[in-house]
């Protein structure tokens, strides 16, 4: 069998997101359940963080868009191939909206938005208590379903790797081939 892989770019983000973005869901984790000194150093780690995520998903679309995706294996059942795209829709949707949504909640809560090197951000969304809860309610959820969405991510990823063994987890594996290491970097 012959594997079409993504990119060693597209691979590259891939894991360095996932790094990135396990990260952030255990780090809010950690700070909505704490109220301990480190509670300040976990917003510091989780606003950066964020903005990261924000612009790496940014990066990769464009990525993703430029050099397209292998194709999904042709006998895997139809309803399989529908669950694989609208779950890819539904990460990057959430990889930008929710650091988005965490700016704007601060924003919102007049915070200011202080990133490692002390770069501050503009406010992207008017002053209101209003908003501010409505915001973090919606951060804090949704929350819950990025990490269910990442799990099941996951969970397909080993179902293709383990039980199917049909080059879907290959493709954006990091083990290089020979063929590969002998390719020019992209």
């Amino acid at each position: 069998m012959t594997v079409q892989r993504f990119t060693r770019v597209q691979r590259a983000l891939h894991w360095v997101m996932a790094v990135c973005v396990i990260a952030m869901l255990f780090i809010g984790v950690g700070m909505a359940s704490t109220v301990a000194p480190q509670y300040l150093a976990l917003v510091g780690v989780h606003k950066s963080l964020g903005i990261v995520v924000l612009l790496l998903a940014v990066v990769r679309l464009v990525v993703r868009l430029r050099s397209g995706t292998p194709p999904l294996p042709a006998d895997l059942p139809e309803p399989m191939k529908l669950a694989a795209h609208l779950s890819h829709y539904v990460l990057y949707a959430l990889m930008i909206a929710m650091p988005l949504l965490g700016w704007a909640e601060l924003s919102a809560g007049g915070y200011p938005v202080v990133l490692w090197g002390g770069i501050w951000l503009p406010p992207i969304a008017p002053q209101s208590d209003t908003l501010h809860t409505a915001l973090w309610n919606a951060h804090f959820y949704l929350a819950f379903v990025f990490f269910a969405v990442v799990l099941m991510h996951v969970a397909a990823a080993l179902f293709h790797a383990l039980v199917r063994r049909d080059g879907v987890f290959e493709a954006m594996g990091p083990r290089l081939t020979h063929e590969e290491v002998s390719q020019p970097a992209e």
